[in-house]
């Protein structure tokens, strides 16, 4: 682990593509007030990153409060509408500040909105890194944020100030880094503001349950995105083969000077060899429709590569689709997902039977196996 935390050079040499996530309280100046000389920095270290040949894609916060702001409310109010019409008036504004930092150093920009199941439609994750490559081949920087002003779900809630979606973000395109910034120095022992023996962790090697129990409640007022977010964020981007850093935005030159190594805020090291294939990745990141619970036997038969077939399910929960993604269960314990060939109901009256008996029980049969070997993520 110490070998690792003081060589983030080696770590770092063949980073090409990084997602920078830049949350509330970096956005925003004060609550009135976007930091537009912090925004202007980003694109300066934007516009070095793109010289070295590497490429950047932003994932922003700050939509909300800013739209409060042109609506005269002051205070960040809990009722649903009212944050999405903030947003709807914030989004506009907040990527005109960016759209005006990044023309400053000749780079153009694109606004990219995304909702809560942008992850679990494969069609529509595809379409998310094929834009998304378009863009980056124009030398265009994409500019990321939920879509607050149509979500369904509670704002902010969901991805958390953006960290988590950040994280899926990075998971989805095949990035190599990605960087959370916000107002603490990193992860610490102990919450920073509340304890002054509190120790900054600069390295961390694997997610262990400790690790985890320094995630807290969020620390900011003005920012939702708590060490706990960050820390959720940080497994999806390890189960990615995707490097993450929590650091300070207020740092100078902080982007440019992590992605040469040097040793700020903290690493989150990741496994570059862990889940490399898309479809795979795409699978244990998604959404679960449903549960199917199995035999010993069967866990057994799909550690060993092989498909899933109806003798060894023994109980199927919830209400979803051929095609949806469910997660496989064995002894109480969840350790695989993969994409269903039948729907639940037909899962019902086939469980437990043979191969042989499919077509017999619903009249058809499409394949032996509900779920096949290509269509399995097997999760750590």
């Amino acid at each position: 682990m110490a070998d690792k935390s003081i060589n983030r050079k080696e770590i770092f040499k063949d980073v090409s593509r990084i997602v920078i996530k830049i949350g509330t309280t970096s956005v925003m100046k004060n609550e009135t007030s976007v930091n537009t000389a912090f925004l202007e920095s980003i694109a300066a270290q934007t516009a070095e990153l793109l010289k070295e040949g590497k490429e950047v894609i932003l994932v922003t916060s700050g939509a909300i409060g800013i739209g409060l702001n042109i609506l005269g409310i002051p205070t960040k109010p809990r009722e649903i509408p009212i944050r999405q019409a903030a947003a709807a008036v914030g989004q506009a504004e907040l990527m005109r500040y960016w759209s005006e930092a990044f023309h400053k150093y000749g780079l153009k920009s694109a606004q990219i909105l995304l909702s809560y199941d942008f992850y679990s439609d494969r069609i529509k994750y595809l379409n998310l890194r094929n834009s998304i490559g378009a863009l980056l081949s124009y030398g265009v920087i994409p500019i990321i944020n939920e879509n607050d002003s149509t979500c369904t779900n509670e704002i902010e809630t969901v991805f958390g100030d953006n960290d988590r979606l950040s994280a899926l973000v990075a998971s989805k395109i095949e990035a190599d880094l990605l960087i959370l910034l916000s107002d603490i120095d990193g992860l610490y022992n102990k919450n920073p503001k509340l304890h002054d023996d509190a120790k900054l962790i600069p390295f961390v090697e694997k997610i262990t349950p400790e690790i985890e129990r320094y995630g807290g409640d969020p620390t900011s007022a003005k920012g939702v995105g708590g060490m706990r977010t960050k820390i959720v964020a940080a497994k999806i981007a390890e189960k990615s083969g995707c490097h993450m850093i929590i650091t300070n935005s207020q740092i100078d030159n902080v982007i440019t000077r992590l992605v040469a190594g040097e040793e700020i805020g903290t690493l989150f090291y990741a496994d570059t060899e862990h889940m490399s294939n898309n479809k795979s990745r795409w699978i244990a990141l998604s959404k679960s429709f449903g549960t199917i619970t199995i035999d010993r036997g069967a866990m057994d038969a799909l550690l060993k590569t092989s498909g899933l077939l109806p003798k060894g399910i023994v109980a199927v929960t919830g209400d979803f689709e051929r095609g949806d993604v469910v997660d496989i269960e064995c002894g109480g314990a969840v350790f695989a997902k993969g994409i269903t060939d039948y729907d639940a109901e037909e899962i019902q009256l086939i469980k437990g039977a043979h191969t042989d008996d499919i077509e017999k029980l619903i009249g058809h049969k499409d394949y032996d196996n509900v779920i096949r070997k290509e269509n399995l993520s097997l999760l750590d």
